[in-house]
């Protein structure tokens, strides 16, 4: 027998075992007595020993609080249960309320702890898909401790916030009218094609799961023990799971490669069908015309006619005048993407003009941000629903458009100002064929149009350098670091014509045989050749002392 009362409050989860926590189970097995709603004491009956059992019943959540504290207070150590999580309509909140009406001070009252546990919001969205990726909310529909005009009024504005919602309750023997009336007043803010899940029973023996949608979600069986989660305006279907994007702002460069559809198409309703009409509309407006979230590569079902719309039609042409209908605005989110991409003048021109400088202010605005960089661009992120417009104004201006990132950037000289013309044609076409294409790390070519190379190709991941008509060729610079060094020089009095041949070969390579995030100068030293030529170790070989960073 305990000498120390404690009380554990103790949520073990869906109900199986393998989803309980190994400190839920020493709890159980340490505890004198187990309290709990009957139901929940069977599921972990095998969890138990020789413990005292008080069950009770649905109703009685406050009289096993009271239990358990007496029973504390006189020396046992006791667990009272709750499925899912304690503290999410479990028992832990009334505990600690029972302990407060008797004055209890965790320093000198008996001790509490609270075991957490899987809610069912997270064992019930596991098995349908992920619908809960972005902002969430739990609503139990439950009047019994809770008056039913506050948890309307929570309803309509989890709904109005476009929530993903899940509802914990939603009906019982005796109470059926809450789970309607929550529906109509979701109808009133989402889609009638609105994902919905539900799914009685989790992970335990009598496990239901059915996937449906809002305005079908009531014909289906939905009971003390059903949760429903239901998706918010850019949930989607997708191969019987529910899918919710983590935000409705995302962030994408121009990349041919990595996003098969151009900058432009992205928010359009062929390639993202859960970024549908992202604005204020009527139901009509915004369902009808869409694939409703429902079926991601499906085609809309032709809409037909209702009895109301019938009716209409029929009372006007009976009264020769228009009736009106009052649709309630559907509530939606704007889904915003950030927009990064660079512009520069040109491959060789390095002078803006007055009517770019202004395009970049009007295009990037109040919210975006400009950052000129090394690489003689200007990286440009900006919050946008239509890149498109964007892309067009940019162009207009005749900028040069880059994606960001991991990509293959080429970084020319300004040729003295155009002056040293010859070798333009190739730093061009080199822009043309390799520009902007994706890379296991960072890339950049540096151009120098003469000798000098005073724009510091050979500090770059490939150096060309244009000389007495031929080019040179530098591999492997380490641009930064206490170790920093030049490329390896590998080749003089390469011919024109070879040129662009050569670099697609060896950035081909570099590209189909480097780890990810493996720089070119870290690849040449592990593969030891790149297309013929060797690696030589030219990093300085001076002793220094390891740096913080580890660099």
């Amino acid at each position: 027998m305990s000498t120390n009362g404690k009380l554990f409050v103790v949520g073990f989860g869906p109900g199986n075992f393998e989803h309980i926590t190994k400190r839920a189970v020493e709890a159980l097995q340490e505890s004198d007595f187990i309290i709990g709603y009957k139901t929940y004491v069977e599921l972990i009956q095998g969890l138990l020993t020789d413990q005292t059992i008080i069950s009770t019943g649905m109703t009685e959540e406050v009289s096993r609080a009271q239990e358990a504290v007496k029973q504390a207070e006189l020396g046992k150590k006791v667990a009272v249960i709750s499925s899912g999580d304690a503290g999410v309509y479990g028992m832990a909140g009334l505990v600690y309320e029972v302990l407060i009406e008797k004055g209890w001070k965790e320093e000198t009252g008996v001790a509490i702890e609270i075991i957490p546990g899987i809610s069912a919001i997270n064992s019930c969205a596991s098995l349908l898909g992920a619908p809960v990726m972005h902002d969430s909310c739990t609503i139990s529909l439950s009047d019994h401790l809770t008056p039913w005009d506050l948890i309307a009024k929570r309803v309509e504005a989890a709904a109005m916030a476009d929530f993903v919602i899940a509802l914990y309750n939603p009906r019982s023997g005796r109470r059926t009218r809450q789970i309607v009336e929550t529906q109509k007043i979701l109808l009133r803010y989402r889609s009638p094609e609105t994902p919905v899940g539900l799914v009685k029973s989790a992970y335990r023996d009598r496990q239901d799961i059915v996937i449906t949608n809002l305005k079908d979600m009531l014909n289906h069986d939905i009971g003390m023990l059903t949760t429903v989660i239901i998706g918010n305006s850019s949930t989607f279907l997708y191969d019987d799971k529910i899918i919710t994007p983590r935000g409705y702002q995302r962030k994408y460069t121009l990349n041919s490669e990595r996003q098969p559809l151009k900058p432009h198409q992205r928010l359009q309703k062929e390639a993202e069908p859960w970024a549908l009409d992202q604005e204020t509309a009527s139901i009509q407006e915004a369902y009808t015309e869409s694939t409703g979230g429902v079926g991601l590569l499906t085609k809309a079902p032709e809409k037909k006619r209702t009895s109301f719309e019938v009716a209409m039609e029929a009372l006007i042409k009976v009264k020769g005048q228009t009736v009106q209908q009052s649709i309630t605005p559907v509530v939606q989110q704007k889904i915003e993407s950030v927009f990064e991409l660079a512009v520069s003048p040109g491959v060789a021109n390095k002078q803006f003009t007055p009517k770019q400088m202004m395009t970049l202010a009007e295009v990037v605005g109040e919210k975006g941000t400009m950052e000129y960089t090394p690489n003689h661009k200007i990286v440009l992120k900006i919050p946008t629903t239509d890149p498109e417009v964007i892309t067009g104004k940019l162009q207009t201006a005749n900028f040069l458009l880059s994606p960001i990132g991991d990509v293959l950037t080429l970084k020319a000289c300004d040729f003295c100002d155009g002056e040293k013309v010859e070798s333009i044609p190739y730093a061009d076409e080199i822009q043309r064929v390799l520009g902007g294409i994706d890379m296991p790390k960072e890339m950049n070519i540096g151009f120098n149009g003469c000798g000098m190379a005073c724009y510091s190709a050979v500090m770059d991941d490939i150096g060309i350098v244009f000389r007495k008509g031929k080019f040179d060729l530098f591999l492997g610079a380490k641009p930064v670091g206490r170790t920093a060094h030049p490329g390896q020089p590998v080749a003089e009095g390469i011919e024109p014509d070879q040129l662009v041949e050569l670099i697609t070969n060896i950035v081909n390579e570099y590209k189909q045989n480097a780890h990810p995030n493996e720089r070119l100068f870290k690849y040449f030293k592990r593969a030891k050749k790149i297309q013929g030529y060797l690696y030589q170790d030219i990093a300085p070989k001076i002793k220094i002392e390891p740096a913080p960073c580890e660099d």
